[in-house]
C-alpha cells in the first residue's frame, strides 16, 4: 500500500533533517555542472524548477516568473539572498545536469514518499517528444521509454533514445535502473525479445509480453494453439478465463481473456524463452453505431496467473498511455515543448513525470490532474501537501 511520510515544511528542504524525504538530502549527490563561482545554490534551482512545474510552468521563462512571484514564500525554506536566476540560467543549468543522476535523485525522493505496492504491475512503453528535434543542429527528436507503476501512479524511470526503433536497446538500460523484483512487467510487442525477458526474470520479476509479427513463428504457434482450443471450447484443457462487459455513451465493449499453461512437450517455444509458463489471448469486441469490430491479441507470460490477474496486467499496461502519456501531452503540453538545449529536454521531461506522479498521488483535492496543477500554482498550502506526499 502507499505509505505517506508526514514532514514539516522545513524538514522538506532541511539538510539537517533525518527525514528520508528531505530534498537537500536526496539531491546531495547531484553533480553541479558549474565550474565557475556559483551564484545560485543547486538545491534552489532544483526546488524552484520542480515547484514551478507542479504549479503550471511549462518552460524556463515560466519557471523564472513563478519563482519571482513566490520569492517570499520560497525564502521560508531556501537561501534566496541571491534572488531568482534568469530563464537563460535555468536553461543552462538544467541543460548541463546529467540526466541519469538527476533521475536517480528524483526517483529516490519520490519513492521515499510513496512506497510501491508489493506485486506491482510495471508498464514499460515509449513516447516521442515531437517538438524536441532541432533542424539547425540536426538533433533528433527525443524518444522517452518510461516505466510506470500502474497501481501507485508513480513514474519509476525513463531512458531517452533518439528513435522509436531504439526501444529494444533502451528497455534493458531502463530495467537496470528500476526495481522489478516481485513485480509483473508488461511491454508491448516491440519489447518482446528473449534478452529482455531473461533480464526481467534474472532481476526477480515476471513478464507479460505482447506478441505480434516481429516474432512471426511464435505468434503463429500461439494463434494455432488457441484456434484449436476454441474449436473444442477448451475441453479437457487447463485454462484460466475472465471477461468484462461495459456500456456507456452508445458503446458496448466486451473483453475476453484466456490464459493457458504450456510446457516443452506440447509447445516447442517454451524452452526458448526464459521461464515461459503460459500463453494468453484477449478478444476485444466493440459495438457502436450499429457496427461491430473485434481485435485479438496474444501474449507470453512467465507465470501462470489467474484470469483476473492476467486481465489486470493487459489492461494495466494501457494505463501508461492514459495515465502518463496522455496526461503529459494534455496537462503538461509535452508534445508542444520546444526545449532542446543540451540535456534540458530530457531533464524537463523528468520534472514533468515527477510532478505528474506527485499530483496523481495527492488525494486531498477531489479534481483531475489539470485542476490539481492549477490549484498548486495558486495555493501555497496545497503545493506543500503535494510536495510532502500527504
Amino acid at each position: 500500500m502507499i505509505a505517506a511520510k508526514r514532514l514539516s515544511c522545513r524538514e522538506l528542504f532541511s539538510m539537517s533533517s533525518s527525514s528520508r524525504a528531505s530534498i537537500q538530502e536526496h539531491f546531495a549527490d547531484l553533480t553541479d555542472p558549474r565550474t565557475r563561482k556559483v551564484t545560485y545554490p543547486l538545491v534552489n534551482i532544483v526546488t524552484m524548477s520542480l515547484c514551478a512545474v507542479l504549479g503550471g510552468a511549462d518552460d524556463f521563462v515560466a519557471i523564472t516568473d513563478w519563482a519571482e512571484d513566490k520569492k517570499e514564500w520560497l525564502s521560508q525554506f531556501l537561501d534566496m539572498s541571491t534572488g531568482v536566476p534568469s530563464h537563460d540560467r535555468f536553461n543552462a543549468i538544467l541543460g548541463a545536469l546529467k540526466p541519469a543522476e538527476f533521475e536517480k535523485c528524483l526517483l529516490s525522493w519520490i519513492t521515499s514518499l510513496q512506497e510501491i505496492t508489493d506485486g506491482q504491475i510495471i508498464a514499460i512503453d515509449g513516447k516521442t517528444l515531437r517538438r524536441s528535434f532541432d533542424a539547425a543542429s540536426s538533433k533528433a527528436a527525443i524518444h522517452m521509454v518510461s516505466a510506470w507503476a500502474t497501481a501507485n501512479h508513480v513514474s519509476l524511470g525513463q531512458v531517452a533514445t533518439d528513435a522509436k526503433s531504439n526501444e529494444i536497446t533502451a528497455i534493458p538500460k531502463l530495467l537496470e535502473i528500476i526495481e522489478v523484483s516481485g513485480c509483473l512487467v508488461t511491454i508491448d510487442a516491440m519489447g518482446c525479445q528473449k534478452e529482455i525477458a531473461a533480464k526481467i526474470v534474472n532481476a526477480g520479476g515476471d513478464y507479460c509480453l505482447a506478441i505480434k509479427g516481429n516474432q512471426r513463428y511464435l505468434h503463429q504457434a500461439i494463434r494455432d494453439h488457441f484456434a484449436a482450443a476454441m474449436e473444442i471450447d477448451f475441453a479437457k484443457m487447463k485454462v484460466h478465463r475472465h471477461e468484462t462487459h461495459e456500456k456507456g455513451h452508445g458503446r458496448e465493449e466486451s473483453r475476453y481473456y484466456y490464459l493457458c499453461p504450456i510446457d516443452a512437450d506440447d509447445f516447442p517455444y517454451a524452452s526458448r524463452w526464459t521461464k515461459l509458463k503460459a500463453i494468453g489471448m484477449t478478444i476485444n469486441i466493440v459495438k457502436q453505431n450499429g457496427k461491430e469490430t473485434s481485435e485479438v491479441r496474444y501474449y507470453i507470460v512467465s507465470k501462470y496467473l489467474t484470469g483476473k490477474r492476467f486481465a489486470e496486467a493487459v489492461r494495466g499496461h494501457w494505463s501508461i498511455e492514459n495515465s502518463l502519456h496522455w496526461q503529459l501531452d494534455v496537462t503538461f503540453g509535452e508534445d508542444q515543448s520546444r526545449i532542446r538545449k543540451g540535456h534540458a529536454d530530457v531533464n524537463f521531461s523528468l520534472l514533468r513525470r515527477t510532478s505528474l506522479s506527485l499530483l496523481k498521488n495527492n488525494k486531498t483535492a477531489k479534481v483531475g490532474v489539470k485542476n490539481k496543477r492549477l490549484k498548486a500554482g495558486r495555493n501555497d498550502a496545497y503545493l506543500l501537501e503535494v510536495l510532502l506526499g500527504t
